[in-house]
């Protein structure tokens, strides 16, 4: 017995079969946001309102250098992942095509660009 439509059988065309991977990969991401995003938020907290040189210290640290490493790596990771379904289910042919080495340039830029900041900061 098969469940797939005629339409389906007639292109012959039925599941992708990578729902399931981007599924737990996605589920994965999340909780390691949750615990995370909540640390840098603290982290990020404390070295608010301190003068320059006091947060050029504050970073030099490794424990909030690498929450921060870490959150800037994860958040833009997941949120590529995010945008490449939406381009996949939404966008069709050439431009879908450009836009995933779009995002996929964007999202590399931005983990870059924040790693080279922070490791300026720190060091």
């Amino acid at each position: 017995m098969r469940f797939i439509t005629d339409l389906k059988r007639a292109e012959g065309l039925g599941s992708a079969r990578a729902g399931t991977h981007h599924h737990w990969k996605m589920m994965i991401s999340s909780a390691a946001l949750v615990v995370l995003v909540p640390l840098f938020v603290f982290t990020f907290g404390c070295a608010l309102g301190r003068s320059h040189a006091d947060v050029l210290a504050y970073f030099a640290r490794p424990f909030p250098a690498i929450v921060t490493a870490l959150t800037l790596v994860a958040v833009t990771l997941h949120c590529k992942s995010e945008a490449d379904e939406a381009i996949i289910d939404y966008v069709h042919g050439v431009k879908a095509k450009l836009a995933l080495v779009a995002m996929t340039v964007l999202a590399w830029t931005l983990i870059a660009a924040g790693l080279f900041a922070l490791v300026r900061l720190a060091l």
